[in-house]
């Protein structure tokens, strides 16, 4: 398939400057910041996590990697395709020993390989893949033990995070839920002052998200 009909697209709306300065454009923007950030903030976490790299809970040269999903998620807009972004299906390769920047050499070269192979890898459906995914829940969940179970504030926010995310097909979406209902355990447990005051900033937003935008 040819990408003409796609590539630039991402430029039509500066033809009409007018448009640019609306609050159906702004609401746009910030759904697909709000999307694309938490989404590949996740993922990161979740695959550096798996990849044991993750140190004093912090994801090392974070804002490299930030930079550089960023720039491929501006180079996918330009050409018209989905959005070139981190995905969870990473932990699979990390799983089988994947540790460097190498493993994705080798995943592009793979998906190359596979354009000459289209029609046929149309066939494959969803079942034959679905077992792998499992494969790769069930080494994620390893992970669930870090957390503290015994912990009000911190358990509450964590199985809530953790079930809307697969109930809503969204990382984002589930951690979002996260930043919403963790102030409010926080609050419930009378620790409120515990919690930096732009997680409470952050919780206002997420909720007029949900009802303005989301819903």
């Amino acid at each position: 398939p040819s990408i003409e009909p796609t590539f630039g697209a991402a430029f039509e709306a500066f033809k009409d400057p007018s448009q640019l300065l609306t609050i159906q454009f702004l609401i746009v923007i910030l759904t697909f910041l709000f999307i694309d950030f938490f989404d590949t903030a996740g993922t990161l976490v979740a695959v550096a996590t798996q990849a044991g790299i993750m140190k004093d809970n912090k994801l090392p040269r974070a804002g490299r990697a930030l930079f550089s999903d960023s720039l491929a998620t501006i180079v996918g807009s330009i050409f018209g395709t989905t959005t070139t972004t981190s995905y969870i299906e990473s932990t699979s390769g990390v799983a089988v020993g994947a540790r460097t920047g190498f493993a994705s050499i080798v995943t592009g070269c793979c998906f190359l390989l596979a354009l000459f192979f289209s029609p046929l890898i149309a066939v494959v459906t969803s079942a034959v893949t679905t077992p792998a995914l499992v494969v790769v829940g069930v080494l994620m969940a390893a992970n669930f033990a870090e957390i503290n179970w015994k912990s009000f504030e911190v358990a509450v926010p964590a199985f809530i995070t953790i079930i809307m995310m697969p109930l809503s097909y969204s990382i984002a979406t589930g951690i979002a839920c996260g930043f919403i209902f963790y102030p409010i355990t926080m609050l419930i447990s009378k620790k409120h002052k515990e919690v930096h005051p732009i997680m409470y900033v952050l919780m206002v937003l997420f909720i007029l998200y949900f009802i303005f935008v989301h819903g």
